[in-house]
């Protein structure tokens, strides 16, 4: 009966060692502008797939959160983040518009979300009162920020409010190893999403040194996600999840575990 026993969890053990790395999606889209083009269903049926088991949910407009949140879809955690944009003009006047902070008061009042974003800021187009107010109301009420913002803007959100948390969509694209580093060291409470960040990998899909050396410096700072902001995105879905999957590999196992799936269920207190 024992060796029975010591077999089962042998054979157990084995196949959880052999299923890939969950992931937890710090950055999805499920944009229901005009329409979403996957049904729940099929998203759902994607998440399964790859194994994602959490995801930090956003979308434009904010009726396609509300439906992952309805879902309560066993074995996947839904962290909902209030979009500041109804239609995609929005992007390019939120951050001087009031009526999207209305928005974002009127959203919270659902008493679920974590965060505000994605949203996009340049220069100083975040220094403005609106966007000022949007960081005040995120640290009174203990949320986090979605930033798609350059260096400067980043900047300019932690000096509206030193006491700001943000996960910065997608680390500043090309900026340097070098920059990212201090942008880090300077401010603990933001976080690097890796989403379109290029320089991570070589030609032959190998962990570049200087990224491999950030990532060791700073495991629990970074973060994986998918932007789902095009259907194009959707349809290479799988391919995306296998690409982060293959340069975790080449990071000691305990880096690579923070980062796919570890950090993000550290920030929003998740089991």
């Amino acid at each position: 009966m024992a060796l029975a026993l010591i077999a089962a969890l042998a054979t157990s053990v084995d196949a959880r060692a052999d299923q890939p790395i969950e992931i937890f999606d710090a950055h999805l889209h499920y944009n229901w502008e005009p329409a979403p083009t996957y049904q729940l269903n099929e998203v759902l049926e994607l998440f399964k797939k790859n194994r994602i088991t959490g995801i930090l949910a956003t979308s434009r407009p904010n009726t396609g959160t509300h439906a992952l949140m309805e879902t309560q879809a066993s074995g996947l955690q839904v962290v909902p983040f209030i979009r500041p944009y109804r239609v995609r003009a929005d992007i390019g006047t939120w951050f001087k518009d009031p009526v999207i902070f209305d928005l974002v008061e009127e959203e919270f009042k659902r008493g679920y979300y974590r965060g505000v974003g994605e949203f996009h800021l340049s220069g100083s187009a975040a220094d403005t009162e609106m966007v000022k107010k949007t960081v005040d109301f995120a640290v009174t009420h203990d949320l986090y920020l979605h930033a798609h913002a350059d260096a400067e803007a980043l900047e300019i959100l932690m000096r509206h409010n030193p006491k700001a948390r943000i996960i910065w969509a997608h680390t500043g694209f090309g900026l340097s190893t070098e920059r990212v580093a201090a942008l880090l060291d300077k401010y603990p409470a933001v976080w690097g999403e890796l989403s379109y960040r290029g320089g991570i990998v070589d030609g032959q899909g190998k962990l570049t040194p200087e990224w491999r050396a950030l990532f060791e410096r700073y495991p629990d700072r970074f973060l994986i996600g998918s932007d789902t902001w095009v259907p194009e995105r959707w349809q290479r879905y799988s391919e995306i999840m296998a690409e982060y999957r293959s340069w975790l590999a080449q990071l000691p196992p305990h880096i690579a575990t923070r980062i796919a799936h570890g950090n993000a269920r550290s920030l929003f207190a998740l089991k």
